[in-house]
């Protein structure tokens, strides 16, 4: 049987809320290695650790799409998407462990 792939555009914040966008095809040890600080550059330097906003996808071009397509827009509209969903901007890394279906997942079909 063929493995099931999902694909992932993720917003980590510090808690001073600067923000960095990503994509992974596996969020929970992306996750981890933006706690642990295992990942060279922006989201170390400026310590976005905690998971704020997340997508799922099933193809990775639309992942990549999206992820790009965010990265382009300004602060506030960024700010705005964690907002609508993730008002409080709490870590939502834990909660994945205890759920298969993510919250605050955008499934794409195509």
């Amino acid at each position: 049987m063929p493995r099931e792939w999902h694909f992932y555009v993720y917003i980590v914040a510090s808690r001073s809320r600067v923000i960095y966008v990503g994509m992974t095809n596996d969020i929970r040890r992306r996750t981890r290695e933006h706690k642990e600080g295992l990942i060279e550059g922006f989201s170390r330097k400026y310590k976005c650790t905690r998971l704020v906003y997340y997508e799922t996808y099933q193809y990775v071009n639309n992942a990549i799409n999206r992820e790009a397509e965010i990265k382009k827009w300004t602060r506030k509209k960024k700010v705005d998407l964690i907002q609508s969903v993730n008002p409080t901007w709490e870590d939502l890394a834990a909660e994945m462990d205890e759920q298969q279906v993510p919250r605050f997942a955008r499934n794409d079909k195509s």
